[in-house]
């Protein structure tokens, strides 16, 4: 098999677990922010060598798992729309965490968890001071921040459980698809 028909391979991988993990999760408060984006996002910034291109992946499964939802949505088989008004801002916040998969590369266990636990947490910080700041719902004061980013902590713990374990399974299985490594390993080297 090509490598480019694997890279292609492992991409509908990567959209396709965006997706399900959504229509499980997303709508139910109990699991929202469990998603495989964060790790997505992270793990490409680690992988891509081309910059420009490391970006693409995390926003494909992002933009085409958000159409699967929409349409859905528009034959009310899901419960919120997929596109949405402040959708860029989330773009771009998740986009964070390809910047810090460029600074790790993943080259040893120590960089990989140091970037589950790092990425969901400045995605969360930034995420919730963007809420709060351009929300009537808080205080604009300190202590309406911390009101914000205390209402966010579940999400939070979502995002982080996510990471953990998406991770560590999409770095697995590019190296089975992509590299044709038939062994486990959770470093990118």
């Amino acid at each position: 098999m090509k490598n480019t028909l694997r890279i292609a391979l492992f991409t509908l991988f990567v959209v396709a677990l965006a997706t399900i993990s959504k229509l499980l999760f997303a709508a139910k408060i109990e699991w929202s922010g469990f998603s495989p984006l964060i790790a997505t996002a992270l793990f490409s910034g680690m992988i891509v060598k081309d910059k420009k291109l490391s970006f693409l992946l995390p926003l494909i499964a992002l933009f085409i798992s958000d159409v699967i939802i929409q349409i859905l949505y528009i034959n009310n088989l899901f419960v919120f729309a997929g596109l949405y008004k402040y959708q860029l801002v989330n773009y771009a916040l998740l986009l964070s965490a390809t910047l810090i998969g460029w600074a790790l590369k993943g080259k040893s266990i120590t960089a990989v968890g140091f970037g589950a636990v790092i990425a969901p947490t400045v995605f969360f910080l930034l995420s919730n001071f963007i809420v709060w700041y351009g929300s009537k719902m808080y205080p604009q004061n300190f202590n309406g921040l911390i009101t914000c980013y205390e209402a966010g902590i579940p999400f939070y713990k979502h995002a982080l459980a996510a990471t953990l374990i998406f991770l560590p399974t999409l770095i697995v299985t590019y190296n089975y698809i992509v590299k044709q490594k038939q062994s486990v390993n959770i470093v990118l080297g």
